[in-house]
């Protein structure tokens, strides 16, 4: 069963937003992946959206590679997962944002165990703001 991500009729902004996207981020990752990270914490700027999970801990079958001494296959395998999930990531964003996903980004860390969604939107999220510097021309 897919999480839901929460949705109402009225946008959310702030605080709110920010814990509506962490929150359906890790129940997606909880659903498909098993287990979900021990912390999630969603920044938002102007029209980037950053999610950054710790701890979301290794399966058996991570913790076999780890024990091996390739961590480098741990890691490939946790990014070819969230190219898998890019599309579902996506539109949960796109869903709580009102925006549209222009590019996702993913990076995953052994240790410390960190995972980073990243997501550029096609327009300013309202009230997450950014300074703009230009080169002149």
């Amino acid at each position: 069963m897919d999480a839901q991500p929460v949705v109402s009729s009225t946008p959310l902004a702030g605080g709110h937003l920010l814990s509506a996207i962490s929150t359906s981020i890790v129940g997606i990752l909880r659903d498909h992946y098993g287990r979900g990270p021990m912390k999630a914490k969603t920044y938002a700027l102007d029209d980037i959206v950053v999610v950054v999970m710790r701890g979301s801990g290794f399966t058996p079958l991570e913790q076999t590679i780890m024990d091996s001494g390739e961590p480098d296959r741990v890691i490939a395998m946790r990014e070819e997962f969230q190219r898998v999930m890019a599309e579902r990531y996506t539109q949960t964003i796109e869903e709580l944002t009102g925006r549209k996903v222009l590019a996702f980004l993913s990076q995953a860390h052994v240790e410390p165990d960190i995972t980073m969604e990243i997501f550029f939107v096609d327009a300013p999220l309202e009230g997450f703001g950014a300074a703009e510097i230009s080169e002149p021309e």
